[in-house]
């Protein structure tokens, strides 16, 4: 779980004036991906029902987070059967009674969808190089064969055709992806590359010689 140390900003939730934040990721159309909470456990519990209502019954379909000048971020909740939560009791014993920590997150931040080739990932932003774990997560995704010598070549591809996106929205220590692969388009890009020795059966120079 995440630290709310002096290190880490807080946010504000407008529409739950009980709840602070230190780290939040949306999508490009404003879709909550991830979000870090922490309040005494009866408006965290308040705050997860809100979240299954209707408009009509106080529902809480969307919030914003109130940045350090000011700024207000929107984070819409959509349907909030994708959403997975992981609740800890972190600090037991403070002047407002016992203080708990929510993490609410895609499931595909944790296991990619097969079905449409889509995955996202939450990494640290200490992480300078995120190509390693990227990687990983095209292969895991990808319902085509890949060699890891192509690493650099179809990570380029993807960045080239928008299959492969940093999130926009991020506020706090994490920063985000999203991967989205367009199977028959990629089938077809990585046929090209092939058959003009960009992709390789085996890493450039240890090719198979035939006299």
């Amino acid at each position: 779980m995440l630290a709310p140390t002096s290190q880490h900003s807080l946010y504000r939730i407008d529409e739950c004036g009980d709840l602070m934040a230190d780290a939040c990721v949306c999508s490009d159309q404003g879709e909550l991906i991830f979000l870090s909470i922490w309040a005494r456990d009866t408006a965290i519990q308040q705050f997860l029902a809100r979240l299954t209502l209707g408009r009509d019954e106080d529902g809480l379909e969307q919030f914003h987070l109130i940045t350090e000048q000011g700024g207000s971020v929107p984070a819409f909740i959509g349907t909030a059967e994708r959403l997975e939560k992981r609740l800890t009791r972190a600090y037991r014993r403070t002047l407002f009674g016992s203080m708990v920590n929510l993490w609410l997150f895609d499931r595909r931040c944790i296991r990619p969808d097969k079905s449409t080739a889509s995955a996202l990932a939450l990494l640290p932003r200490s992480v300078v190089d995120p190509t390693s774990r990227l990687w990983q997560l095209v292969k895991d995704t990808c319902p085509l064969p890949l060699l890891d010598h192509w690493q650099t070549s179809v990570l380029a591809l993807l960045r080239e055709r928008d299959m492969l996106q940093n999130l926009p929205v991020a506020l706090g220590p994490l920063q985000g992806f999203r991967l989205g692969l367009d199977v028959p388009l990629l089938t077809d890009a990585l046929g090209d590359l092939i058959r003009d020795n960009t992709l390789t059966a085996y890493p450039y120079p240890a090719r198979i010689w035939t006299p």
